[in-house]
């Protein structure tokens, strides 16, 4: 039995938010991101990349090609809200369902074309969103994850596309190695020089040639060009989370060591969360006082990886949770609510010596281990 993926992806999500709040910005070419000379576009208006301006292009570059582009610094709390307003929709009317991202969700409706035509199924999804949002959304419908994303990038935006399973290769075929998932621009290079820029041409290269060349993931990107993808939906979770908790050797009531700790933990876990490419838009502070009773607060927040908001956040639910006095005996901390994405995107809210920062650290980390360096306020301790 064939399957049925739905891929949604709204149009140039960030840029609509802002076009929804400020409706003078429709038509126009609109940049979010840094406008500084060290700035980088996180997202722009289809205006504006008919000027050649795309994602994670300087933004000195962008103001070259655009000098009336309209720079704005994004508002993360406001995207982030819009998400949720999304998934919750989307969720409520599907048998299954994975948040890729903050803007993109998988919808597995296969079986379902027993009860509802899946097509129509999912343009009336599509027309739910954007009378219930005002924002704008694509969608594909095809046999599999990657298909239908492909599908999804070739209708954009504002469209509707459906390969069945007779259509896969005929509409695969014609296409640039470029518009498979996952191929990288170190890839493409490798490829092209090769003679292979269309899929068509990868598809009928060997396996053996293809996994000399670029290994596992060339085995992978060759299945890919086939039409072939057998990864599953992962349900969606509020959940899913990462976290880690410290006992004391000796209950404490030193709240400056215990906000140092708070500060060396943090940064582990949003370490963590930058490795596995991850945003969180919750965190929880759980404390054990010595009496064994446990105490928990959350806050929900924008979606972000980036420590300076993490810590900051701890730290405030810290000062609202620990009124007692108490003796504590344990802290723990934990991030949920994780979508797929990049700490690029925290950049409107936050400067860009902090994300510089964190790129910083995190190499350092990769290069000497995870533990390798820290805040000098976290050094002395002793638990």
């Amino acid at each position: 039995m064939d399957k049925h993926i739905i891929h949604m992806d709204q149009d140039a999500f960030f840029v609509s938010v802002e076009m929804r709040k400020n409706p003078e910005l429709i038509g126009k070419p609109v940049i979010i991101g840094g406008s500084s000379d060290r700035g980088v576009v996180a997202s722009c208006s289809y205006e504006a990349r008919k000027f050649g301006i795309h994602s994670a292009m300087p933004a000195r570059m962008a103001k070259q090609l655009c000098p009336h582009a309209i720079f704005l610094r994004g508002n993360m709390d406001e995207y982030s809200k819009a998400s949720h307003e999304i998934t919750h929709i989307l969720r409520e009317r599907v048998p299954l369902i994975e948040k890729a991202s903050i803007d993109e969700h998988y919808i597995d409706m296969t079986g379902m074309d027993r009860f509802h035509g899946c097509m129509k199924y999912a343009h009336e999804l599509r027309a739910r969103v954007i009378k219930e949002t005002g924002l704008p959304i694509s969608f594909g419908l095809s046999v599999n994850k990657t298909v239908s994303k492909m599908a999804t990038n070739e209708c954009k935006p504002n469209g509707e596309l459906n390969i069945e399973s007779p259509r896969v290769i005929p509409f695969l075929n014609p296409l640039s190695i470029r518009k498979i998932p996952g191929l990288g621009e170190k890839t493409f290079i490798k490829l092209s020089d090769m003679g292979i820029r269309k899929i068509e041409t990868l598809s009928l290269v060997s396996p053996s040639h293809i996994s000399a060349l670029l290994g596992k993931n060339g085995i992978s990107l060759l299945q890919k060009a086939k039409g072939i993808d057998h990864s599953p939906i992962i349900p969606y979770s509020e959940a899913k989370s990462i976290g880690t908790q410290s006992t004391f050797k000796s209950d404490s009531i030193d709240v400056t060591m215990i906000k140092n700790l708070l500060t060396a933990m943090v940064m582990d876990v949003a370490f963590q969360l930058r490795e596995q490419k991850k945003l969180c838009a919750c965190v929880t502070l759980t404390i054990r006082y010595s009496d064994f009773e446990d105490v928990t607060k959350q806050a929900a927040i924008p979606y972000t990886a980036l420590d300076s908001v993490l810590i900051a956040k701890t730290k405030d639910l810290f000062h609202q949770l620990f009124q007692k006095r108490k003796l504590i005996r344990l802290v723990g901390v934990r991030l949920s609510n994780l979508v797929t994405g990049f700490e690029q995107i925290d950049l409107y809210k936050q400067s860009e010596e902090q994300y510089a920062l964190c790129q910083a650290m995190d190499k350092i980390r990769h290069r000497f281990g995870s533990h390798s360096i820290a805040i000098a306020s976290t050094m002395k301790l002793d638990l």
